[in-house]
C-alpha cells in the first residue's frame, strides 16, 4: 500500500462515525474527487461550535446553506442571518442545471431538489419578515455600549443608569425611555438621587445622548420596543425537520454594529432562558453568525469577555454556534480556541497582512500531510480544508474536501412568494403589531411635569406672600400719621370765634366802653 493510499485510508477511518451525522463533502486527492471517502460531522459535536472561513467568492455562503439544510433535515432548528439577501431560496427546492448535475455526479452526490421549512424575520419590521424586537432593558448596558461605541468609563456610567432605572421601577423599553432617564438624572432633581451611588457627569451623559441620537438616525427605533421576541420560538420543528429561522439584514454596511450586536443579544437571551442539558446526541439549535468580524471590531474587554463566556457555556444548553467570516484571525483567540469544527475555504496572500493571516491560519490546524500554506491558496470554489471533532471529541484528520451542493434554491425567493409566506405566518400575528405601553418616558414625563407644576405653584405662592408683606409694610408706615390726626377733633364754630384774634380785639374795645360808662369814666 502506497503512502497516498495510507493517507486516504486514514482520512476515511477518521470520518467514519456510528453516531448520527451530516455529510459535508468528499475527499480530494491531487485535484481528483474520491466519492468513497465522505467527510462528515457528527450531530453530537455541533454544540462544540465551528468556523466557516474564506475569502469573498470562495463558497462560504453555499457552505452555510449546505450545513443549514442538512442540520434541518436531521430535525435540529437553525438560525442564520441573510446578509446578502440570497439565502431566502433555502425555503424552495433548487432547480437542476447541466453544470450542477455534472458536479454532483462527479462527487457521487445523489442530488434531489428539496426545500426547508423556513421562518423569515426582519429587525423591527425593516424588511420583509416577522418583526424581531428587543427592549432596551433586556439588551443591557454592555451590548448597548458596543452598539454606541462607548469607552469603558462611559459604559460604566450607562450601567449606573440601567441600575437606577431597575431599582426605581422604570421600564426601559425603547430609546426614548433611555434618553428620558439620562435627561432626568442630569437635571437638578435627578442629580440628588444618584448622589449616594456615584452620580452621572453632564459630559458623559451628553456623549451617550449624542450616540443615541446617531443610533436613532440609523433606524434603531424600529427594533427597540415591544412585543419583545421570545427566542424560544427559534426552536421548532415541522414535519420532522428543524425550522430554519432566517433574519434579513438589509443595508448591513450602514449599521453593522447594530446587527451583529443584536445577534449577540439573541444568543445571550437563549443562554439565559434555556435549561442546562449537558452534552446531547442531537442539539436543540445551531446558530450561524455571518460576518462575525463585525461583532468583534472595536469591542471593549467586557464585551469580548461576555462573548467568550457565552460561547463556552451555551453548549451545555444544547446550542451550537458557527462563526462565518473571511479569516480565522477575525475571531479573538479565546473564542477561536473553543471552535471544534473548521471549514476553511481559499485564502489569498496578495498583501503582507494577507500573508500574515494565512500563516496564522495554518498554525491553528493539526499536523497533516498537506502543505497548508500552499493548499489553502490553491483551493477551488466550493472546496475547503476541513477538520472537525469526532464523537469522542478528538480532532479528525485534516481533509481537502469538495463540499456537497445545496439541494434548495441557491438564489433568492421571489418577493411576492416571500411576502405571502410572512403574511400567513402565525408569528406575524404574535409579533406584527408594535406595542407602546407605559414606561420610563411616560413616568418621568409625568414626574417632571408634576415637579414643574409644584415649583410654579410655590413660586406663585411666594410672589403673593411677598406682595402681601410689601402691602403690610406700606400700611404700617402710614399708621402713625393717621393716629396723630385722629386725636385732634375738628374745631366747633364757637372755638373758631374764641380763638380768633379779631374777636378778642373787638371784645376788648366793647368791654372798655362798657366799663367807662358804668363807672363814669367815659371820656367826654
Amino acid at each position: 500500500m502506497t503512502a497516498q493510499s495510507d493517507a486516504i485510508e486514514t482520512i476515511k477511518n477518521g470520518y467514519t462515525f456510528t453516531t448520527p451525522s451530516i455529510d459535508l463533502g468528499v475527499l480530494m486527492v491531487d485535484s481528483e474527487a474520491h466519492p468513497e471517502v465522505r467527510v462528515r460531522l457528527s450531530l453530537s459535536m455541533l454544540n462544540r461550535h465551528g468556523l466557516v472561513a474564506g475569502a469573498t467568492g470562495t463558497g462560504k455562503t453555499r457552505t452555510l446553506q449546505l450545513l443549514a439544510e442538512q442540520i434541518s433535515a436531521a430535525g435540529v432548528s437553525v438560525f442564520a442571518a441573510d446578509i446578502k439577501g440570497d439565502l431566502s431560496g433555502i425555503a424552495i427546492p433548487g432547480e437542476p442545471s447541466e453544470k450542477l448535475l455534472a458536479r454532483t455526479q462527479k462527487i457521487g452526490q445523489d442530488w434531489k431538489p428539496a426545500g426547508c421549512p423556513t421562518e423569515f424575520y426582519a429587525l423591527g419590521g425593516q424588511g420583509t419578515g416577522v418583526p424581531l424586537r428587543a427592549t432596551v432593558s433586556s439588551f443591557g448596558p454592555i451590548l448597548l455600549s458596543k452598539v454606541l461605541g462607548l469607552n469603558e468609563t462611559q459604559e460604566s456610567s450607562l450601567g449606573l443608569v440601567f441600575h437606577y432605572a431597575d431599582t426605581q421601577g422604570l421600564p426601559l423599553l425603547d430609546l426614548a425611555d433611555l434618553k428620558q432617564v439620562l435627561q432626568y438624572l442630569t437635571s437638578d432633581e435627578g442629580k440628588a438621587e444618584l448622589k449616594d451611588i456615584g452620580g452621572l457627569s453632564a459630559a458623559t451623559a451628553g456623549v451617550i445622548l449624542r450616540s443615541l441620537v446617531t443610533l436613532q438616525t440609523q433606524g434603531a427605533d424600529e427594533f427597540f420596543g415591544e412585543p419583545e421576541f421570545d427566542t424560544a420560538d427559534l426552536i421548532r420543528t415541522f414535519n420532522g425537520k428543524g425550522v430554519i429561522s432566517l433574519l434579513e439584514l438589509p443595508n448591513l454596511q450602514d449599521r453593522p454594529a447594530i446587527f451583529s450586536t443584536f445577534l449577540m443579544w439573541v444568543l445571550a437571551d437563549l443562554f439565559h432562558d434555556l435549561p442546562e442539558i449537558g452534552d446531547v446526541d442531537i442539539p436543540k439549535l445551531v446558530f450561524f453568525f455571518d460576518e462575525a468580524h463585525l461583532l468583534f471590531d472595536g469591542a471593549s474587554k467586557a464585551f469580548l469577555d461576555a462573548i467568550a463566556q457565552t460561547v463556552r457555556l451555551i453548549r451545555s444548553k444544547g446550542v451550537g454556534i458557527f462563526f462565518v467570516t473571511q479569516s480565522p484571525t477575525d475571531v479573538p483567540d479565546n473564542v477561536l480556541a473553543q471552535l471544534g469544527s473548521r471549514v476553511q475555504h481559499q485564502l489569498r496572500a496578495h498583501t503582507p497582512n494577507d500573508a500574515k493571516a494565512l500563516k496564522a491560519t495554518v498554525q491553528t490546524y493539526p499536523t497533516s500531510q498537506y502543505d497548508l500554506a500552499e493548499t489553502l491558496q490553491g483551493l477551488g470554489i466550493g472546496e475547503a480544508i476541513v477538520t472537525v471533532l469526532n464523537p469522542d471529541g478528538a480532532p479528525t484528520p485534516v481533509a481537502w474536501t469538495r463540499m456537497l451542493a445545496p439541494q434548495a434554491s441557491m438564489g433568492p425567493m421571489p418577493a411576492d412568494w416571500l411576502a405571502k409566506g410572512v403574511a400567513s405566518s402565525a408569528l406575524q400575528a404574535k409579533y406584527g403589531q408594535e406595542i407602546n405601553r407605559d414606561s420610563a418616558y411616560e413616568m418621568l414625563t409625568r414626574k417632571l411635569e408634576a415637579g414643574a407644576a409644584k415649583a410654579q405653584a410655590e413660586q406663585q405662592a411666594a410672589a403673593e406672600a411677598k406682595e402681601r408683606e410689601a402691602q403690610e409694610k406700606a400700611a404700617a408706615r402710614q399708621a402713625p400719621r393717621q393716629t396723630s390726626s385722629s386725636r385732634r377733633a375738628p374745631k366747633s364754630g364757637v372755638e373758631k370765634v374764641l380763638s380768633s384774634p379779631t374777636f378778642w380785639n373787638q371784645a376788648m374795645r366793647v368791654g372798655g366802653d362798657i366799663v367807662r360808662t358804668m363807672w363814669g369814666t367815659a371820656r367826654k
